[in-house]
């Protein structure tokens, strides 16, 4: 890839400093025209003046998408049908944005007649990962520029600098004060790393924490809510039924008020190294709850036993930025196929930073209370029989133990 063969690019802009720097960096570096998208995944920021921003700088091509229904709909749900979790904890909220983000971009390329996309993903994270296999899947040949794997602004000072030498305003928040976190937030969740918490053993600054209050200060009467479940899919929070994107908003703003969401963890990035981040999302953490609840009581044992076992595989695919490869999409049906029978309505009790399922009822329920009862089944299960059941599951155990005598004890 030459300057030369680099006409247009599409940009990924939110307008802050990085990408204020990057627009400029692109026209000066490539000579190129610069196209803006900027993306509306419910980060509950003003998006308006990002394009404003574009214009100053010479943009004529911009685009802000509503993106937070596609986001939730197709992309959120899909994935929590999986109910996944990378490394236990991590619920993905930045992995599971960046395909849409990426396709967007391959997208607008094509229909703006541009020769490449451009990130401001840095050369250590997962981030650069994510936007170009997502790019490359969707169009193979398309030309990617990475800044910083190219430029020598590789501190904020640098950055800072550029931006001062070229004009490039820089909101005083942003040059001087405010957050010192790098941060990411979405419909889902959250995300600070950076700073005081690249030292894994200082706990996180109460003030950091946007989304969430602090559990001991949550209130001392406990909230309760149904969330009601159609083909594996949250569709109504105490019966009244909202869209995707809605819904999680909703949550969000319940699960917060009670400190729900909070995760503070260590996880293993795809470049390879270990990071340190901190993550609110309080609306997925009461929407795993309460599918793992709802698939407790309509999901055939076996059948759930597997899911169990692929979640992590799918965890890694969505975290390592493999949502358009052909083993993500072949789970995903695999996953999707099971939730036919998903269905019922889950109630939670919110207190204080967890979490309580305190019931569940479906009418495509696999529970038989009078198999399960302790109480006289009225022959509905015939006790005697569980003695050859143990009896054969046992035999194997039993030749290996006659074949090694005393060495087992």
């Amino acid at each position: 890839m030459t300057h030369a063969s680099i006409r247009k690019v599409v940009l990924a802009y939110s307008g802050g400093l990085d990408t204020s720097v990057i627009l400029k960096w692109l026209q000066e570096r490539y000579g190129c025209a610069v196209v803006t998208f900027t993306a509306d995944l419910g980060q509950g920021e003003e998006l308006e003046p990002a394009r404003a921003k574009a214009q100053a700088a010479g943009v004529t091509e911009i685009y802000i998408d509503d993106l937070r229904e596609t986001f939730a709909r197709d992309f959120v749900f899909p994935m929590f049908r999986a109910n996944a979790l990378y490394e236990g904890e991590y619920l993905l909220g930045t992995a599971i944005a960046r395909p849409l983000i990426a396709q967007r971009l391959v997208e607008i390329a094509a229909q703006t007649g541009a020769d490449a996309i451009a990130h401001g993903a840095t050369g250590k994270g997962n981030d650069q990962v994510r936007f170009e296999l997502t790019a490359y899947a969707l169009n193979p040949d398309i030309k990617i520029i990475a800044p910083w794997r190219e430029w020598e602004l590789l501190s904020r000072e640098k950055l800072l600098a550029y931006a001062a030498a070229h004009g490039i305003p820089v909101e005083m928040k942003r040059a001087g004060g405010g957050t010192p976190f790098s941060m990411d937030a979405n419909l889902l969740h959250i995300s600070y790393e950076g700073e005081e918490l690249e030292d894994p053993w200082r706990e996180p600054p109460a003030e950091m924490w946007r989304w969430t209050v602090a559990p001991e200060q949550a209130p001392d009467r406990p909230e309760y809510i149904e969330l009601r479940f159609a083909h594996g899919d949250a569709v109504a929070i105490d019966g009244q039924t909202l869209s995707p994107a809605a819904l999680l908003a909703e949550l969000n703003r319940r699960g917060g008020a009670h400190g729900i969401g909070r995760v503070d963890l260590v996880e293993n990035r795809y470049v390879g190294m270990k990071s340190r981040g901190c993550y609110e999302t309080p609306g997925g953490t009461i929407l795993l709850k309460a599918r793992r609840a709802i698939e407790s009581l309509t999901l055939d044992r076996e059948a759930a036993h597997l899911k169990d076992e692929l979640m992590p595989r799918y965890a890694r695919l969505i975290y390592n930025g493999y949502w358009f490869s052909p083993e993500r999409r072949m789970l995903q049906a695999a996953i999707d196929q099971t939730q036919t029978a998903v269905n019922g309505t889950v109630r939670l009790k919110l207190y204080k930073g967890s979490v309580m399922v305190v019931g569940r009822r479906s009418e495509d329920s696999l529970f038989d209370p009078q198999l399960a009862t302790f109480a006289e089944d009225a022959g509905a299960y015939d006790q005697a029989e569980a003695a050859g059941f143990i009896r054969l599951n046992a035999l194997r155990l039993r030749v290996a133990g006659r074949r090694d005598g005393s060495k087992a004890v």
